[in-house]
Order: structure tokens, then sequence, then C-alpha cells
């Protein structure tokens, strides 16, 4: 599976990773579901196999969302709107 916690994208923003959802409609598909650390907090989801893929940047790969850490500040809570 995949590690909660905090994560930076490969172009630098932080997020949130709150857990992992299956599609109603094709339950084999799994689903990250993390939460952005700027901005409005919006909570997003994406493909597992693409949140955990690798992307090439300037001829070089790395993963296109790196753990760092298991605990994020309170700052990461969701806001109620």
């Amino acid at each position: 599976m995949i590690k909660l916690g905090l994560y930076q994208h490969y172009k630098g923003k932080m997020y949130h990773v709150l857990g992992v959802a299956r599609h109603s409609e094709s339950p084999h598909e799994l689903l990250v579901i993390y939460q952005s650390l700027y901005d409005g907090y919006n909570v997003w989801v994406r493909p597992f196999d693409m949140f955990t893929g690798i992307v090439t940047i300037d001829g070089k790969k790395k993963p296109r969302f790196n753990f760092l850490k298991k605990t994020v500040t309170e700052a990461a809570t969701i806001k109620n709107n």
C-alpha cells in the first residue's frame, strides 16, 4: 500500500496523503486521497499507479510524489467551508 503522511510533489508543493479508496464502479481501481497544504487545502484523488509513478525531469527519473514523514502539522487538517 502507501504510507500516510507528508509528501512533496516533484514540482515542489506539499501534500498530505489521507488514505486510499476504491472506485465504486471498478473496485480493483485504487485511488489515493490527498490534501494540498497550500491555498484552499483542497482534497484530491489520483489513481494509485499515477500517484506512485515515476516522472522524468531533465533526463532524471524521480517519484511523482516523494514521501517525507508520517506526521503532518495541524495546518494540514481539512478546512470546513
